[in-house]
């Protein structure tokens, strides 16, 4: 990560006062993209990602939050980039760079490995899969503010790929939506080094910032 792109995390204190803000019935973990053309060895993007994961040994922190959520009670939704398809770009006027790669790379592409989820955080039953996002977005032209919204949810948690991209366009959009926001620092990693200093200048993404320690103390239980 690019030294300033985080405010410090929390501290006891406020550690804390955020517990106060998890509770069962409103709080719920946001898994973006955790696709194994991401996260999984072989994976095309995974090449990219990988000195950043490592930084912050990004799979074990995903793994151990995930359980922690899971055992407090929480809901989990996933939140997945649209899986590529041949022609799903065809004939579209203005295209964002993303989109273009992923049109070029056949990224996350429907019916493949690629485009599957990673073992380790597949959906379960109870969990909730929101529609696909065409963008960074994971609120755009999607269901994930009406299934938020339904059961009750006003805090959410966000975790999964990629930090410089849907990780955080969502976070920013949870925010002006009237979530409380909390990203997991260290169970997300950017797609590359060179987007990760972009963003050091820019706004907080976020209400709160922790580690997965410091949710796992939040949440009342300790990671594994």
């Amino acid at each position: 990560m690019a030294p300033g792109f985080f405010p410090p995390s929390a501290g006891c204190h406020e550690v804390d006062v955020l517990a106060r803000k998890y509770s069962e019935d409103r709080t719920g973990l946001l898994l973006i993209d955790t696709f194994n053309d991401f996260l999984s060895q072989g994976g095309k993007l995974w090449p990219r990602v990988q000195p950043a994961a490592d930084a912050v040994d990004l799979m074990s922190h995903l793994r151990t939050l995930l359980a922690t959520v899971r055992r407090a009670g929480l809901t989990v939704f996933h939140v997945p980039h649209r899986r590529w398809r041949e022609g799903d770009f065809d004939r579209w006027k203005h295209p964002t760079p993303w989109q273009l790669q992923i049109d070029r790379e056949g990224l996350f592409a429907h019916g493949t490995w690629g485009g599957d989820w990673h073992a380790d955080l597949a959906p379960q039953p109870g969990d909730v899969i929101i529609q696909e996002h065409w963008g960074h977005d994971g609120f755009h032209s999607t269901d994930l503010d009406l299934q938020l919204r339904q059961r009750g949810i006003e805090s959410i948690i966000l975790a999964g790929m990629a930090l410089d991209r849907c990780v955080a366009a969502t976070a920013r959009v949870g925010a002006e939506l009237g979530y409380h926001v909390t990203l997991v620092r260290d169970a997300t990693a950017t797609l590359a080094a060179e987007n990760a200093e972009q963003e050091t200048d820019g706004p907080p993404l976020a209400h709160a910032i922790v580690t997965t320690e410091e949710i796992a103390a939040a949440l009342g239980t300790r990671p594994t």
